[in-house]
């Protein structure tokens, strides 16, 4: 589950801030950092610890640089020396995926920004050059590129050649025009497509994966240029046929959940007659299960990506949200019959249930083929 800056989510009682921020994590910053001769470590431990409670995941990063920040030279440049003696050593670069870093070693990148991107421009990107391979920068280079746009991009340009994959994958996760959780930029979003034109061949899924958040951004913006673009990459064939299918696929998920009519046809899924029959329950409590049976028929052979729109009740109107029902292929003059069974829970933490008729409407290849309705009842 998607959790916000304010380090909540995931049910009751859960807090990620302090999943993330504790006493062993800070101890284990403390030890880093008292590589540094003169540096503190239990008076850090002490001060930062002290200071974490009613603070939210990101203002705890504040936090701690603060606590960081007054145990270190103030000169810009010694500072960063500091800093770098005081990283831990790089993530594994034989890894391919699924290595993000600690959020602790976020500060050179807090540190940067705050210290560095006014004045001392070179040394703070050459900063968080050194910090991403231990921790992703991706928030720290975005004032970067507010600040200093053609300079940052020159960087950038030369990052996505770098050996090192985190180097790589910040050039895609750091230009990215809506990152979840970070701050806007407000580079012209067709730019960094120059980058992702080399990115997409990348060898490591942590980088592809970017590429793909990426586009998928990017195709709620300008959807006719990212099924060209996409199109185009299939036909370099730089990347392998398995992955550059993936990509595709995870590039354009928002398209196909809204029903667009390139994204479709790229990943095959064409426009057919497709004859559709729903059956619905005539009611279901919250809590329990709507059986949800599509029986589908056409004249022709056809692949299918088949999805539903779930309509509601709202006190004051109705929402609306797209789940996945499969793919398949309906074979010529026979049914291709699918089901699923799609639980009403009454403690969603996105939203809450309320009594009242909910809708389905099944969508077939990005149309709209049947819909239905059933009244959801209170819980017993």
């Amino acid at each position: 589950m998607a959790r916000g800056p304010d380090g909540k989510g995931g049910g009751a009682g859960f807090s990620l801030a302090d999943q993330l921020f504790n006493a062993q994590s800070i101890g284990d910053l403390a030890r880093d950092y008292a590589v540094l001769g003169g540096f503190d470590a239990s008076k850090f431990q002490s001060d930062a610890l002290g200071g974490m409670e009613g603070r939210g995941l990101l203002e705890r990063l504040d936090w701690i640089a603060d606590c960081i920040q007054g145990q270190l030279p103030q000169d810009f440049g010694q500072m960063a020396d500091a800093l770098q003696r005081a990283m831990p050593a790089p993530l594994d670069p034989d890894l391919t995926d699924d290595d993000f870093g600690r959020f602790i070693h976020a500060v050179p990148g807090i540190l940067a920004v705050r210290h560095g991107l006014e004045d001392h421009r070179e040394r703070a990107l050459d900063l968080i050059y050194e910090a991403t391979k231990r921790f992703s920068m991706e928030f720290y280079i975005r004032p970067f590129l507010n600040r200093w746009p053609e300079e940052t991009l020159a960087r950038l340009e030369g990052w996505a050649k770098d050996p090192n994959y985190h180097v790589r994958r910040l050039v895609s996760e750091g230009t990215r025009p809506k990152l979840p959780w970070a701050k806007n930029i407000d580079l012209d979003p067709a730019v960094p497509l120059r980058f992702l034109e080399q990115l997409h061949a990348d060898p490591t899924r942590y980088v592809t994966r970017s590429v793909a958040n990426h586009m998928n951004d990017l195709s709620k913006i300008m959807p006719d240029e990212v099924v060209a673009r996409l199109s185009d990459w299939q036909g370099q064939e730089r990347q392998q046929a398995k992955e550059m299918d993936w990509i595709t696929r995870h590039a354009l998920r928002t398209a196909v959940k809204r029903g667009e009519r390139g994204a479709l046809d790229l990943l095959g899924y064409s426009a057919g007659d497709v004859t559709a029959k729903l059956s619905l329950p005539d009611s279901v409590k919250i809590g329990e299960a709507v059986q949800i049976e599509v029986a589908l028929s056409a004249p022709q052979d056809l692949p299918v990506m088949v999805d539903y729109r779930l309509r509601f009740a709202r006190p004051t109107g109705t929402a609306e949200k797209v789940f996945k029902l499969k793919t398949g292929k309906v074979k010529a003059g026979q049914e291709l019959r699918l089901s699923k069974a799609h639980k009403l829970k009454g403690d969603a933490s996105t939203f809450k249930l309320h009594p009242g008729h909910h809708g389905i409407t099944v969508q077939v290849n990005g149309l709209d083929v049947a819909e239905g309705g059933f009244e959801v009842l209170p819980e017993s």
